[in-house]
């Protein structure tokens, strides 16, 4: 491995990273941005999204299909950032055929979780539905484990554990800031749907990395672009199946007529909910590509840490004990999953250390 290649933590041991062409500062700022556009696209989502709802938005399909119609956006990087030669491998490239049906699925599978996501922040308040999220975590370390063969350690183990007690504590809560009209049954269905929605997510997660590793096998970063691009075509066009199936297209003009803040305001809502969505999206498969599935949720976790404190700000949510407790307990799980990492990254570099000292010595 050569000094400007940083290694990849994969189950303990260094692996090639998989854009090995780049050197370490430049595969450190494409991490770095990466993680930016996820927090900060993330957390802008959510709080748009239970703002489109506060203000007298109700369709739950049209929550669903701004989590991916911005997908053309991304076209502009696709085609401004250049693409780095293609090194070679030994294996043939997968058909069309393959690719497409990888997508279609991965397509149908984020349009079913948005869905369960949009009804979950409907009956729930944004600081309590991004503790919740913050489970994730906890579903993606068992993923991991069976699908793309990450070990279990003490400090993970902790951090599953941590992180579902957290989330049954907010199981039992009774919070009086949950939106009005909000039901003791529509909280416990926003509860399941998005603790389902957070396992969901985390296999979609897990899934995206088992494609990159397995079958896709290639080393430029529009790959990350292509996926998203494609999936999210798929997961529009099922929504909109679904928005107009189910009749609540024709209640989207009364919606902009009685929106709280008026019409440019439902508009401007919807779109840069929209583009939040996208931004967030392509951290969440850079980091699947650059580190590990993992590794993206962790970040997740992160904004989902950063979210509630901005809904206190911005929507004057209650912050009771057992939410405290909850927020206090996500960020020890959190916590738990970056000094794992750190533990791994500082064998990693003791071996990378060694191994040229020890092909000195067999030169010798």
């Amino acid at each position: 491995m050569t000094d400007n290649q940083e290694p990849m933590i994969t189950d303990g041991t260094i692996t090639k990273l998989p854009l090995t062409k780049y050197q370490r500062w430049q595969w450190w700022f494409l991490v770095a941005l990466s993680i930016l556009f996820l927090i900060v696209g993330q957390a802008a989502a959510v709080l748009l999204g239970r703002f489109y709802y506060d203000q007298g938005g109700n369709s739950k399909w049209m929550a669903t299909l701004v989590q991916t119609i911005g997908f053309p956006i991304l076209y502009i990087p696709f085609f401004i950032i250049p693409s780095s030669p293609e090194t070679s491998t030994s294996s043939a490239p997968p058909s069309i055929k393959i690719i497409a049906s990888i997508y279609f699925v991965l397509g149908i599978i984020i349009a079913a979780d948005n869905m369960m996501y949009s009804i979950g922040l409907l009956y729930l308040s944004a600081s309590t539905y991004s503790l919740i999220c913050a489970s994730q975590l906890a579903f993606n370390a068992v993923f991991s484990y069976f699908i793309n063969s990450q070990k279990f350690t003490a400090l993970i183990i902790n951090s599953v554990v941590v992180l579902s007690l957290s989330s049954a504590l907010l199981a039992v809560n009774d919070d009086k800031s949950e939106p009005s009209g909000a039901s003791k049954k529509k909280y416990i269905l926003g509860f399941l749907l998005t603790l389902g929605a957070s396992a969901v997510y985390s296999l979609l997660l897990s899934l995206m990395q088992r494609t990159f590793e397995k079958v896709l096998k290639r080393e430029t970063f529009s790959v990350v672009l292509e996926m998203q691009i494609y999936t999210s075509l798929v997961a529009t066009c099922a929504s909109a199946v679904g928005l107009f199936a189910s009749g609540e297209w024709r209640t989207l003009h009364g919606e902009m007529e009685t929106f709280g803040k008026g019409h440019v305001a439902y508009v401007m809502t919807l779109v840069w909910t929209a583009v939040a969505w996208q931004v967030c999206s392509v951290g969440v498969v850079g980091l699947i590509f650059l580190v590990s599935s993992l590794y993206s949720n962790v970040i997740s976790t992160v904004s989902l840490a950063v979210t509630p404190i901005a809904s206190l700000v911005v929507f004057h949510d209650s912050m009771n004990g057992v939410k405290i407790i909850s927020l206090l307990l996500s960020l020890w799980g959190f916590a738990s999953y970056i000094y794992q990492n750190y533990l791994d990254d500082t064998k990693a570099r003791k071996r990378q250390a060694v191994e040229p000292k020890s092909r000195n010595d067999s030169l010798c």
